[in-house]
């Protein structure tokens, strides 16, 4: 028997309600501020059909390196897609960067958020 359940994943960062703002583009949903609207520190994006994310206010926020051996990425987020290519176009306009998207023969393509946590577009 489990002994909790899993409520929210949570990601540190310099803007919340600006990743935030970044992953409703990219999954849909919607951003919901909470507590104080003017105090945006804990934001929440309700995602349709899938586990919320939530983003929270992180001063002296350092992204993870990636690829990096002697560092740890912390954790990344794997993002199905039906069109690698349309999906790649839509992130990085967006504001994603590329970190490892050259091998167009592989199921997954590795993008970092604008504030810089990896995620993966996957065909998988």
């Amino acid at each position: 028997m489990a002994l909790a359940k899993l409520g929210v994943v949570v990601l540190d960062c310099p803007d919340p309600r600006a990743l935030a703002g970044f992953y409703a583009e990219v999954l849909g949903g919607t951003v919901e501020v909470q507590g104080d609207p003017e105090d945006d520190g804990w934001v929440d994006l309700k995602v349709p059909g899938g586990p919320a994310l939530a983003f929270q206010r992180a001063p002296g926020f350092v992204p993870p390196k990636w690829p990096a051996p002697d560092a740890s990425q912390q954790f990344h987020l794997d993002l199905v897609v039906e069109d690698l290519d349309a999906a790649e176009k839509g992130v990085l306009e967006l504001g994603a960067k590329p970190l490892d998207a050259e091998d167009r023969e592989r199921t997954f393509r590795v993008y970092a958020d604008p504030a810089g946590h990896p995620f993966c577009l996957c065909a998988c």
